[in-house]
């Protein structure tokens, strides 16, 4: 398997359990700091692809909580200059491997993408644990 870059916000106990599960399932990872890389609008839409604006936004942002960014009412150049200027408003992860992109952690899709296992004691009931919630 190639290796998959995951972009975090290092510390955060979300994309920790993420990259537990990543590494869990087989996954060599390439961990970069979101909030420092030199990212571009071109760049970061590649991640965005197919998704409707409000939902490249990271829902737990504190801008978002306090209402001073309202994604709802952001056009796609906005979000990506509001992103551009706060790398907290990113969805994250942000993970990338061979042609594929995408931000968030929905782990049924991703392992489908990546041909990974999904691990039996998410498969019991039907139901995976909220792997993008901060705790």
């Amino acid at each position: 398997m190639a290796t998959i870059l995951v972009y975090e916000k290092p510390g955060c106990s979300s994309n920790t359990r993420q990259k537990q599960l990543l590494r869990a399932a087989g996954a060599t990872l390439d961990v970069r700091n979101l909030l420092t890389e030199a990212w571009t609008s071109a760049r970061l839409l590649e991640f965005f692809a197919g998704k409707p604006v409000t939902d490249w936004f990271n829902r737990n942002a504190p801008d978002i909580k306090s209402g001073a960014v309202n994604p709802a009412a952001m056009d796609a150049d906005s979000a990506l200059n509001a992103m551009l200027a706060n790398p907290l408003l990113i969805r994250r992860p942000l993970i990338a491997a061979g042609t594929f992109r995408c931000s968030g952690f929905d782990w049924p899709a991703l392992a489908g993408q990546l041909c990974l296992p999904i691990p039996v004691e998410n498969t019991i009931s039907g139901n995976t644990p909220d792997l993008e919630a901060c705790k």
